[in-house]
């Protein structure tokens, strides 16, 4: 991300695209390029990113992607989740500025159980918007051809609008594959090499997988012009489970394990040594070596003489960092990073990251600072497209690093041409609710339910490396298990404030506390009440009452298709005035609306009620049902 940060822009002057000749050796000017985004994979889970103890998992296709490139050791996810770091990599805006935060999204703010939740998540976005100008929306203006298959995950659930096809994707596919869930369980339905298998084994005697065969369609279809695919694959996201019994048996006996067969979803063993999801790791391997073997193989047809590889760029990455384990189910572990998925934690974020193409060097190793925001004005570096400097990109390009030196963390600079070495994340959901900002060597982590957490500090700050005198970076705190806060205070404050300063240019939300709370305090008891509302055409007007909080804020939260499918809701601010009424003016096409008042002690109150997270969980009710509805004709 790119401090200071560049403005949004005006779609239609997006991007000027020069028109780029061949090079001297005929390669042609726009390359391809395959941008291969994994779901849930650990930096831990793959074979040539072993740093203490060597993983269970073999990998030898992604180990040898690493040996014909650049493989990353400080890549990081822009999220901690997988809906916000695909839409921070597609649209280049950072989560916290496009108040997309987390995974589903769109609804009121609520907390998840009533009295049992301290705080409550914000408001954040459930989608991307679908005026964003993607990545593959600048691509396809380029004359690329434009492919995604497999997760997309980019709107409130995964086939709500907007899709691919809306967004920039002129061919799209999503089909499962392998990752379809077994039944009745995941010992039963393994892959045969009967020819009316959907699943029949090939060759190697790995399972068949449609999304694979989906890309390799795609870059089939398409290899006469240049191409841009965006591979999102499925694996090795829940459930845990493989369709081939080969490879369940081959971990089972590298492990010395064996699967509870009275209760096949359960595994409990801790580490590194679930079978099922060993297996399912390198049938993503198989897989995507699939996808590298068809380029090393297939000749250019817009480059005679020469295989598709030679003109292609690949980035291997994963969407967040490992999901160590799920109610009932242990399977894998990010160590020695602290924590994995849903946690801003390294084991949350920290993801592997190979990079090849051309002009870019084999076999190095790098520990520049590197984030998945970067990949969109990088891939256009490679097109040849220059973004103008009204579209708001928060990552930079990291074509200049890659071509001369992947080492040098001097030729990452961001919009000054100063040395990029601050990032920064945002997330404030689920139990997480904390932000983190990186600095050199330097990670400090601000947590927002502190006072209620046992054990949990308002500040964390760790000592991740040490960099010396020749630029070296020498391991210090990866586990993030010496909280140097206290005995670094000046440090800590000034990180503190520096990661205010950058939230509050991106008009970040923070989470609220939840006035139900059985352990709220007496603050609790001064929260304000809603005496009633009105409607008067296009406005609503709101009385309150306070009772001891001065009232610091009001929004209105709305929705346009309440009671409905994929209902969602949206936010807009409110006007207080100082006789203790709002007033909101209803956006059209509203159908119910909701007031939220925000105090002085950050409580949040709704008016009317709304339920919690885990009662519409468990009666499926929409939050329209508890909303104030439209007045016809409005």
């Amino acid at each position: 991300m790119t401090y200071p940060f560049i403005r949004s822009a005006l779609l239609w002057l997006l991007i000027a695209c020069p028109a780029w000749a061949a090079a001297p050796d005929g390669r042609p000017a726009k390359p391809n390029v395959v941008l291969i985004l994994t779901d849930d994979l650990g930096w831990q889970d793959v074979g040539c990113y072993d740093i203490d103890q060597p993983c269970p998992m073999e990998t030898p296709h992604i180990d040898a992607l690493a040996q014909q490139g650049v493989m990353f050791w400080q890549a990081y996810a822009p999220a901690p989740t997988c809906a916000p770091t695909r839409c921070a990599i597609m649209s280049g805006v950072h989560p916290a500025r496009a108040q997309k935060t987390h995974v589903v999204g769109g609804n009121p703010p609520r907390p998840h159980h009533r009295t049992g939740h301290a705080m409550m998540p914000p408001w954040y976005s459930g989608r991307m918007p679908e005026d964003e100008f993607t990545l593959a929306k600048a691509l396809k203006q380029d004359d690329y051809a434009t492919g995604h298959c497999g997760k997309w995950h980019m709107a409130i659930t995964h086939n709500a609008f907007p899709d691919a096809t809306d967004q920039g994707f002129e061919w799209s596919r999503h089909d499962l594959g392998v990752t379809r869930k077994m039944t009745p369980h995941r010992l039963t339905g393994f892959a045969t090499d009967k020819q009316d298998d959907p699943y029949r084994l090939d060759d190697d005697g790995f399972p068949f997988d449609q999304n694979t065969a989906d890309a390799l369609t795609f870059m089939q279809e398409h290899k006469s012009k240049p191409f841009f695919l965006y591979c999102a694959t499925w694996l090795v996201h829940t459930p845990i489970h493989t369709r081939s019994e080969r490879l369940l048996q081959k971990y089972c006996h590298k492990l010395g394990v064996e699967p509870d067969r009275e209760h096949p979803e359960k595994w409990t063993e801790p580490g590194q040594r679930n079978p099922f999801y060993c297996s399912m790791v390198e049938q993503l391997d198989h897989y995507v070596g699939q996808l590298f073997d068809y380029l090393d193989s297939t000749p250019d047809p817009r480059w005679p003489g020469h295989s598709l590889r030679d003109n292609t760029y690949i980035i291997f990455t994963s969407d967040n960092g490992g999901m160590e384990k799920t109610p009932g189910e242990i399977i894998t572990d990010n160590e020695p990073l602290d924590r994995g998925k849903i946690s801003l934690m390294e084991g949350g974020t920290r993801v592997p990251l190979i990079i090849t193409g051309p002009g870019i060097p084999e076999g190095v190793q790098s520990d520049v600072m590197v984030n998945g925001l970067d990949f969109y004005p990088t891939i256009l570096s490679w097109a040849g497209c220059t973004p103008l400097a009204d579209k708001q990109l928060d990552g930079v390009s990291l074509a200049r690093c890659l071509r001369e030196d992947p080492t040098d963390r001097r030729l990452v600079t961001d919009a000054s041409g100063s040395p990029r070495d601050t990032m920064i994340w945002h997330f404030p959901n689920s139990v997480a609710l904390e932000s983190t900002i990186r600095i050199g060597d330097y990670k400090l982590v601000r947590n927002y339910n502190f006072a209620h957490e046992p054990d949990t500090a308002p500040l964390e700050l760790y000592r991740l490396y040490e960099t010396t005198a020749d630029g070296r970076q020498v391991r210090v705190d990866l586990e993030e298990a010496d909280n140097l806060a206290s005995t670094d205070p000046k440090r800590a404050a000034a990180m503190n404030a520096r990661m205010t300063e950058l939230l509050e240019e991106m008009a970040a939300s923070y989470p609220y506390n939840n006035p139900a709370f059985r352990g709220a305090g007496p603050e609790a008891r001064k929260v304000p009440e809603v005496i009633e509302g009105t409607q008067q055409g296009d406005t609503v007007i709101f009385h309150y009452r306070e009772h001891g909080a001065h009232v610091r804020l009001a929004q209105l939260i709305y929705t346009r298709n309440g009671g409905k499918k994929h209902e969602e809701w949206f936010r807009e601010p409110a006007t207080l005035a100082a006789d203790g009424t709002v007033t909101a003016r209803i956006p059209a096409g509203t159908t119910h609306y909701i007031l939220n008042l925000i105090d002085e002690n950050n409580f949040l109150v709704s008016y009317p009620d709304v339920p919690d997270g885990a009662t519409i969980s468990r009666t499926k009710e929409t939050f329209a049902a508890h909303a104030i509805p439209v007045a016809p004709g409005t």
